[in-house]
């Protein structure tokens, strides 16, 4: 139990937002949540979650509210639409742990400041075995002291680390997701290119274990690429939404990302064909159909 019990709201319960709204309520704090279809929200009770009907309604008295929407249009139409943002009390914070846009962020946090709220984009990292094990990686952009703030939050969930001012949490997670993105795709090529050979992919997976190729991606998405288990845990849709938000931004700021684009297109194609509700390592079965290796 938490010496200091929060209202905290929960907008937004998928793979992500369920457990973090648990791990939020075990932890002492008074959890309410909304999601644009109940149903998902309602197993959330059994740990004390109270499931409103509307995020003005789970919004309302809070003393954090917590984004976990699907983008940036959305998180903006639930705050100034639906009136999640009119429903906050007076210097209230909003902490947007969604993956959305630099630029979607801070024109948040403007628009909250303008009505005395206050602002964090701290997208994570670590899906939902980090969810649930409260291991996530968080990349907190706002001012100090609402970073301060945050930290009961924070504590329930995983790490964070204060990377700068509103919008630079989102450019840490898209730099984690062009890094998560192309390494899938690396690691995925590079096992199809042993196998088509004749190796052993599992084998090779396990020689270059400890190496300098090693990593949580030849790891966790080199296991399941191995044994084909491409159920969700990151969707490929949201890999390519990650991918396209990056280079959106490299745009805006007049960098160019080459790698990034090559990847970007890969995983549209395997999107287009009909792999978007694959993990993301589901990216190995778009390449190995590019190599009649199905």
């Amino acid at each position: 139990m938490t010496t200091t019990p929060l209202r905290i709201a929960v907008l937004g319960i998928g793979m992500m937002g369920l457990p973090m709204a648990r791990r939020l309520s075990e932890a002492g704090h008074r959890v309410h949540a909304w999601n644009r279809t109940r149903a998902k929200a309602e197993p959330l009770a059994q740990w004390g979650v109270t499931v409103h009907g509307s995020p003005a309604d789970a919004a309302k008295d809070a003393d954090i509210v917590i984004s976990l929407l699907e983008n940036g249009p959305v998180v903006g139409q639930v705050l100034f639409e639906q009136g999640a943002a009119r429903a906050m009390r007076p210097g209230a914070l909003f902490i947007d742990m969604a993956s959305i846009q630099p630029s979607e962020a801070r024109d948040h946090a403007a628009r909250l400041g303008e009505l005395g709220l206050t602002h964090l984009d701290a997208p994570v990292s670590g899906g939902t075995v980090g969810a649930e094990a409260g291991t996530l990686a968080i990349m907190a952009g706002g001012r100090p002291e609402d970073y301060v703030r945050a930290q009961p939050v924070f504590a329930c969930l995983g790490h964070a680390t204060h990377v700068g001012p509103h919008g630079a949490g989102q450019l840490a997670k898209l730099a984690n997701q062009m890094i998560v993105g192309i390494t899938i795709g690396a690691v995925a090529e590079a096992l199809l290119f042993a196998a088509k050979g004749g190796a052993d992919m599992a084998k090779v997976r396990e020689a270059i274990s400890g190496g300098f190729a090693d990593s949580r991606i030849l790891q966790l998405h080199g296991q399941r690429m191995v044994e084909r288990d491409f159920a969700p845990r990151g969707r490929m849709a949201v890999q390519l939404k990650d991918m396209r938000n990056a280079l959106a931004t490299a745009r805006e700021t007049g960098f160019d990302a080459p790698i990034t684009a090559l990847f970007e297109a890969l995983y549209a194609e395997g999107v287009d064909h009909g792999l978007g509700e694959l993990d993301h390592s589901g990216l190995f079965v778009e390449l190995a159909s590019r190599n009649a290796m199905q």
